[in-house]
């Protein structure tokens, strides 16, 4: 940008961005042939951190570093997404898909959580250089933010890279790992999906239960779906900002107190303000979920944290510079090596645990698309195997969302020790 950008003010670039979201959606639900075969191939989320890259780079349009519209979507539609993505888990629900979905949906997390320390540690063996160039302190901080995509979905992805200051360049390429590895295996499952009666006979699994999960499912989303009312909505965006306030609250007491009570806790990121932020909200939206508030998704409330989501992934979007991550892609590519070394080991654990266990592959396929693909993707694999299945998909991804944080902290912990 030779001269400035063109735009300054935060209401133009907020249209701006607006804009860009709108004709995501808009081309994405299109029916299209065109579109269609489109968004087969591209995410529409990657569209949502790519488009906004193009208003800084190259176009110059605007300056990331002159708005403060990332600031307000990191500490306020961040953590309102957390709460409104987790107050709608229905834990008996869970209960009610059976142990056997359960143990393998845990088992694609626990694949997570140990694959990216062992992935960090192979490849530091076999191209030691690889890490060192890069810098070890960058690549553990990257993957985890990839651990929070992997174990839940977009929000904890971001929540990481706040949690740990992950650099943009290094979000950047992981980003693209994340798309790329997450959407191989994606095909490799759709593919099973069509063939889920040799799999299951393979894994000499009992897939009979699965004919009385759809009706019981399905009934649920029926019962619980409504039109929303002017004030169903404001109820909804005021539990969503409301636990943001208490957490805001609580993290700016707890963390200065453990910064003087307890300094080398920093190690652990305790006494940073943005952990507590995202720790306090994500605990806040469990805990209603417990309560009369988990039926404000009836209402919208996950639709409502998904747009929260999507716009703080807008203004992530205006801070990625791709020219940048292309002329760095000599060292990137190797972001790409420990992404499949990761996922190899994913796939390993989750396999072996649902051969013994005999799981049904409908199971196995959803839980670790639950992981992965979080619930943008989850369902669509689960309605490969039926269209009325895919809210299983909803309800695994949504406990990836519960959990996603905290397994994605305890994966960087471990990476951290490891290097």
């Amino acid at each position: 940008m030779l001269n400035g950008p063109v735009f300054t003010n935060d209401a133009v670039v907020l249209g701006l961005l607006l804009g860009i979201l709108a004709l995501v959606f808009v081309t994405e639900n299109s029916n299209l042939p065109v579109f269609k075969k489109f968004y087969k191939y591209v995410p529409g989320l990657l569209l949502c951190y790519f488009l906004p890259s193009l208003l800084s780079w190259p176009l110059g349009l605007v300056s990331p570093e002159e708005t403060h519209l990332y600031t307000v979507a990191k500490n306020y539609f961040l953590p309102a997404s957390l709460v409104l993505l987790t107050i709608s888990i229905d834990l008996k629900g869970i209960l009610n898909l059976g142990s056997k979905a359960l143990i393998v949906f845990l088992a694609g997390t626990a694949g997570i959580i140990i694959g990216g320390p062992l992935a960090l540690i192979v490849v530091s063996v076999v191209v030691p250089e690889a890490i060192n160039g890069i810098g070890p302190e960058k690549v553990w901080k990257g993957m985890a933010t990839l651990a929070g995509s992997w174990i839940g979905g977009g929000a904890n992805q971001v929540a990481m890279k706040e949690v740990f200051e992950v650099q943009d360049d290094v979000f950047t390429a992981f980003l693209f790992v994340d798309v790329f590895v997450a959407k191989i295996w994606m095909a490799f499952l759709l593919f099973g999906a069509g063939i889920s009666d040799r799999m299951d006979r393979v894994f000499k699994a009992d897939s009979s239960s699965i004919n009385a999960l759809k009706t019981r499912i399905t009934a649920f989303q029926e019962s619980v779906m409504k039109i929303p009312t002017l004030t169903n909505l404001t109820v909804v965006v005021a539990v969503g900002f409301g636990v943001t306030a208490l957490g805001h609250f609580g993290a700016d007491h707890l963390a200065p107190w453990i910064r003087e009570a307890a300094p080398q806790l920093g190690k652990f990121s305790l006494t940073k303000e943005f952990f507590w932020l995202v720790i306090i909200t994500t605990t806040g939206g469990l805990l209603l979920s417990f309560t009369r508030a988990r039926n404000l998704e009836g209402y919208g409330a996950s639709r409502m944290g998904s747009l929260f989501l999507y716009m703080l992934v807008l203004t992530i979007g205006m801070k990625i510079n791709i020219g940048e991550l292309i002329n760095n892609w000599n060292s990137y590519q190797y972001y790409i090596l420990i992404g499949l070394i990761w996922m190899a080991i994913h796939i390993i654990l989750l396999l072996t645990v649902a051969r013994i266990i005999r799981a049904p592959f409908f199971f196995t396929a959803v839980a670790s698309q639950a992981n992965i693909g979080g619930a943008a993707s989850a369902p669509v694999v689960a309605s490969a195997f039926h269209p009325s299945l895919a809210p299983v998909g909803v309800v695994l991804a949504v406990l990836g969302y519960a959990i996603g944080t905290y397994g994605a902290w305890l994966c960087a912990m471990i990476m951290q020790a490891s290097v």
